[in-house]
């Protein structure tokens, strides 16, 4: 990793003298991978505050897809986060807060309350959605139609189908 201020490498693992010296170390590819998520998700959501959903966060997307079309208990939200039912219900309520979701009851079960996704949860998602197809027109744009698809060929290669589309990143990255 480099500090962008002074310029120098920070990372305390790597030893630079002990690299292949015509390819690049092994830690710049998860680096640049999330540089590109996080790129995307920043532009994502510059573009959702400007458009009215100026409280989304990136947590909120992935417990807005736990939740689904069905809704969700808040232990479902957590487990299919990865997260505790504690860390799932913080973030259901501040999804409560916003308007992107509403508690409700179960109508298979009085005892269970259900968290659904509002009107204006569905709004942010479906502007989400339109969102990353503009950005990635502007890969395309960039990099070329091929080498996007060529990239995301590759990134199915390597990723194993049953982890490309799980929802518990924030288990990692930080409780939401």
């Amino acid at each position: 990793m480099v500090d962008h201020v002074a310029g120098e490498n920070v990372n305390q693992v790597v030893d630079t003298g002990k690299g292949v010296p015509d390819d690049t170390p092994g830690f710049e590819l998860p680096l640049l991978l999330f540089g590109g998520f996080r790129t995307l998700i920043d532009r994502l959501h510059a573009r959702l505050a400007d458009e009215g959903h100026p409280d989304m966060r990136p947590a909120h997307g992935f417990a807005m897809q736990a939740i689904g079309v069905q809704g969700a208990t808040a232990s479902e939200i957590g487990r299919r986060l990865g997260v505790s039912k504690q860390a799932a219900g913080k973030t259901v309520d501040r999804l409560l807060a916003v308007g992107y979701a509403e508690r409700t009851d179960d109508p298979e079960d009085a005892r269970r309350k259900l968290v659904r996704l509002t009107p204006r949860g569905y709004d942010a998602l479906a502007r989400s959605a339109a969102i990353f197809d503009e950005l990635r027109a502007e890969w395309i744009a960039a990099l070329g139609a091929d080498r996007v698809r060529d990239l995301e060929a590759a990134l199915r290669n390597v990723v194993p189908a049953e982890t490309a589309f799980r929802l518990d990143a924030t288990s990692w990255l930080g409780t939401p």
